[in-house]
């Protein structure tokens, strides 16, 4: 069986960033599939579950509301390894061009107050597991990387 793309990174090598993951073709449209990669793999403790599943919650929200990028978004979220989210985007783009919406969202999850989008029993089936002050912790720390982001940032280890 072919391994598939993402577990093709050197993980040992792969640090916070943003990350082109893959390019799907589909006729002549194009889906962009992101690595939103929060932590550094096998070396810092990974999200914990309730701070993941706020950061999906506001992350989605925030995709799914932005008057610029709402009709581009096909998906937002966690990967399973906990270290990070998926996005996928309509069109044919790289890291820089959507380094200022990933930048827009964090800020957005940092300065969130009020009740989580979706966090109901009607809502979401895990609606009690949430933690907004944690998954404004991550979202600040990831943003600080996003900040200023070096080459290392923005492009897999080769």
């Amino acid at each position: 069986m072919e391994k598939i793309t993402s577990f093709q990174i050197d993980h040992l090598r792969l640090k916070p960033g943003l990350y082109v993951s893959r390019k799907d073709k589909f006729d002549n449209a194009v889906l962009g599939t992101f690595d939103l990669r929060f932590k550094e793999p096998n070396r810092e403790p990974v999200i914990d579950m309730p701070a993941l599943h706020t950061i999906e919650h506001l992350g989605a929200t925030f995709f799914r509301n932005h008057a610029q990028w709402k009709e581009q978004v096909v998906y937002f979220g966690p990967m399973g390894c906990r270290t990070g989210f998926y996005l996928i985007l309509h069109g044919d783009l790289d890291s820089q061009a959507v380094l200022p919406l990933i930048r827009e969202m964090l800020e957005f999850i940092v300065n969130f107050e009020g009740v989580i989008p979706g966090a109901s029993a009607a809502e979401c089936g895990n609606w009690q597991e949430q933690n907004l002050d944690m998954a404004k912790w991550e979202a600040a720390r990831y943003l600080g990387i996003l900040k200023n982001p070096k080459k290392e940032n923005l492009n897999y280890p080769e």
